[in-house]
């Protein structure tokens, strides 16, 4: 099989896997160093958008109402000025140079897993710039290499939500800032519309990775999943440092 097939069916996967409940940023994580080997980091982020919003679709049926209103509220308008200054950077900066930045940001995924678990246990006392700091990190990062995840996680895992209110909350944040990237994206030329009608085969692929993963959302030992996506993680990383 054509390794770009491969890297293709696998990151349709692995959206609908985080779509669906399983992985969370270290998977999504994940997405854009695979795209990358077969592509320019620009190309691999134009692609993977239209893609991850196809998964919205589906994840917000499952958590339809379930977000947090006044979070959202607090985090959006930060996250706007975040997605425009990420998509300056985007269209502005050397390949190169964008690869050893998502090489970092990826290792950063890393510390934020071995570390969010203590979070849980933070005595944290919230204030609003702290929801705005959240939004623009989260909103530039998703702009400039699609790893938005982790600076919101770690807000939200800080608000102590309940579970569902918690994904819930995530699932339209990232709903609403994958749409507000669109506009710029495309004026920006960022997204190759032949390439991605080249690979809208994978389409149906993302609704499967949803159900699949509410399926075994509860199944799967989480901790050996995590473990593996990690070690994934880490070679992909170097990969980019190397590439």
């Amino acid at each position: 099989m054509d390794p770009n097939i491969t890297i293709i069916v696998l990151v349709g996967l692995i959206i609908g896997l985080v779509k669906g409940g399983i992985g969370g940023p270290i998977a999504g994580a994940f997405i854009l160093p695979m795209l990358s080997q077969t592509m320019t980091v620009p190309q691999a982020v134009g692609i993977s958008l239209p893609l991850l919003m196809v998964g919205d679709v589906f994840a917000l049926r499952f958590y339809w109402r379930e977000w947090d209103v006044a979070l959202l509220k607090l985090m959006l308008p930060s996250a706007v000025v975040g997605i425009v200054m990420g998509t300056l950077l985007l269209v502005s900066l050397p390949d190169q140079v964008l690869r050893y930045l998502l090489g970092m940001f990826t290792l950063g995924v890393i510390a934020y897993k071995l570390l969010s678990d203590s979070l849980k246990q933070v005595q944290y006392t919230s204030r609003p710039w702290h929801g705005y700091f959240a939004g623009w990190s989260s909103g530039f990062t998703s702009a400039l290499a699609n790893l938005g995840g982790p600076p919101i996680t770690a807000y939200l895992l800080l608000q102590k939500l309940q579970p569902v209110a918690f994904i819930g909350t995530l699932t339209l944040f990232f709903a609403i800032v994958n749409v507000l990237k669109l506009p710029g994206f495309l004026a920006a030329d960022i997204i190759d519309l032949p390439q991605l009608v080249r690979i809208a085969w994978v389409i149906p692929v993302i609704p499967l990775g949803v159900w699949f993963g509410r399926r075994i959302i509860d199944r799967l030992p989480r901790v050996l999943f995590e473990r593996f996506m990690m070690g994934l993680l880490l070679v992909a990383a170097l990969l980019l440092f190397l590439g």
